[in-house]
């Protein structure tokens, strides 16, 4: 059924499939008898909770960030099974992201090429939706994690200001927060993962996490394109500022294991999908080596089915998110991924 669906959607540019199907499953879920019909078909029957940083996951399968940035379809996917949702990636003044198009699909390697530059509509307005639907959904069990980021205009060397923006409007919202300094589609973003930035950006938050009654858990989500040394870094800091937990990992701007003739592998930005899976999984094994379980990986990268989810956790991570594969499976994938 998904496959005749997507192919329609498939027909359509990708950033406005994107909207028109999701927007079409908002306006269903606000409809009781659809919802309890949604949750049927494709909410898992049987889930394992997860603790992980002091939180209690429904399941082990999130949506990582970058699907609904401002917050707008929780209720949708709460309703189709998925453990935790990461919204965002979330800046401190909303800007429009990079011209369109800026979301392409290379059909034949079941991969996603964006350039979207974090689009959002900033921490004011996407604090107002989280507060309205939290007072909405009092019993939820949804988690929800902060991804946030710098504006395009912000100099590096003030980027810890914005991070520290947003950490403080998110805080009494969101479940947990991850720091993205990894995109690719931010000029200059990625020069942050540097030793000294980063410290520089987790010494505010932590300044501020502390002094809260509930400090929440910070992650930090890398890309998969670091050398060895540079892994190593994020390693070491990561144990020394006692890190909650490592993202691993965000798109790659290699486009190694495509096909010759695939359409728009040229095109600029972070390639997601099937040819990430492996790349992710190396760099998951070779960090959670490192780590000997002191620091929680979430994984993120080519995860489309239960044996690539098991591959993952078979390599060190925790819990799984998947982004491109929800795409290409379906709305069912939360649900296939756990069956047994």
């Amino acid at each position: 059924m998904y496959k005749l669906f997507r192919s329609i959607l498939f027909l359509f540019p990708a950033e406005k499939a994107h909207y028109l199907s999701m927007n079409m499953l908002h306006f269903l879920c606000k409809i009781g008898v659809c919802k309890k019909l949604i949750q049927k078909i494709y909410a898992p029957k049987h889930e394992e909770s997860k603790a992980l940083f002091s939180l209690n996951f429904k399941n082990m399968v999130g949506l990582g960030a970058g699907f609904d940035k401002n917050a707008r379809y929780l209720t949708v996917l709460e309703s189709l099974g998925f453990g935790f949702v990461e919204i965002g990636t979330v800046t401190p003044v909303g800007q429009e992201g990079n011209p369109k198009p800026r979301l392409f699909r290379l059909k034949e390697d079941k991969a996603l090429i964006n350039r979207m530059g974090f689009n959002n509509e900033g921490a004011e307005k996407i604090v107002e939706r989280l507060s309205a639907w939290r007072k909405k959904n009092p019993s939820t069990s949804l988690i929800i994690g902060g991804n946030i980021g710098k504006n395009k205009i912000t100099a590096n060397e003030d980027a810890w200001k914005d991070y520290e923006k947003c950490f403080i409007a998110l805080h009494p919202h969101v479940d947990y927060f991850v720091v993205n300094v990894s995109s690719p589609n931010t000029p200059g973003l990625r020069e942050l993962q540097d030793k000294n930035s980063l410290k520089q950006i987790f010494s505010a938050l932590s300044i501020y996490n502390e002094s809260r009654e509930r400090p929440k858990p910070v992650l930090l989500k890398i890309a998969p394109d670091l050398s060895l040394p540079q892994v190593d870094d994020v390693i070491s800091l990561a144990m020394e500022i006692n890190l909650d937990g490592l993202i691993v990992s965000n798109t790659t701007i290699s486009r190694d294991n495509l096909s010759e003739n695939t359409l728009h592998k040229n095109e600029a930005g972070g390639l997601s999908g099937a040819p990430l899976l492996k790349k992710n999984t190396t760099l998951i094994s070779y960090m959670a080596g490192k780590l000997q379980n002191k620091i929680p990986i979430i994984a993120s990268g080519g995860i489309f089915t239960k044996a690539d989810a098991k591959e993952k956790l078979e390599a060190g991570a925790s819990m799984v998110q998947v982004w491109t594969g929800f795409i290409y499976e379906g709305p069912s994938i939360t649900k296939n991924i756990l069956k047994q």
